[in-house]
């Protein structure tokens, strides 16, 4: 259980979020990558990850993915979600940071990050909200300031756009829309 103290800290940054990075493999996935015998790949998203990413952008807080590893599979999926931009093949995935904070208007205080493994920790470092999904190496647990109780790839991101969602206090007008 977290103290009252760590609960308001939590509740201020996610309250200040106006953009979501997310990392892909191990973040939008369980981290699996198969390979079929013509070499295509394939990844398994959550579809519950999906709705949370695209619920955020109907309440105005945009979402990119940054990515080391380019995949056809990616934009697709993104397209779905209504993610605004997908960087691919990005090392240090830091070196885009930069580029995104001017481009969507906001300062590292408002940025989001969710990332799982060392590739991610320039990032985790830069943004005013880094979170670590449950099952990410320990040296991005140790930079995060939360840490999922979901898994990357089985709900972690759903997790992280709910608690942003309840903290701006706009979660009820996500339910009302779709009680409607």
């Amino acid at each position: 259980m977290l103290n009252l103290e760590v609960k308001e800290e939590l509740k201020s940054r996610a309250k200040k979020i106006k953009l979501l990075l997310l990392d892909v493999d191990g973040v939008l996935t369980d981290g699996r990558i198969i390979y079929d015998s013509k070499e295509r790949d394939s990844k398994f998203f959550d579809v519950h990850d999906g709705l949370g990413v695209y619920v955020l952008n109907k309440a105005g807080i945009k979402t990119v993915l940054i990515t080391a590893k380019g995949s056809a599979t990616i934009k697709p999926r993104a397209r779905d979600m209504r993610v605004a931009e997908v960087f691919a093949d990005i090392s240090p995935k830091s070196a885009v940071l930069d580029k995104i904070l001017k481009k969507y208007n906001v300062d590292s205080s408002e940025v989001c990050f969710v990332g799982d493994d060392l590739v991610d920790l320039g990032l985790m470092k830069r943004v005013g909200f880094p979170v670590a999904v449950f099952n990410a190496c320990p040296e991005i647990k140790q930079a995060a300031f939360y840490i999922t109780i979901r898994y990357g790839g089985r709900g972690a991101v759903r997790e992280v756009a709910e608690l942003i969602l309840k903290a701006q206090d706009r979660w009820k007008e996500i339910i009302n829309f779709y009680e409607s």
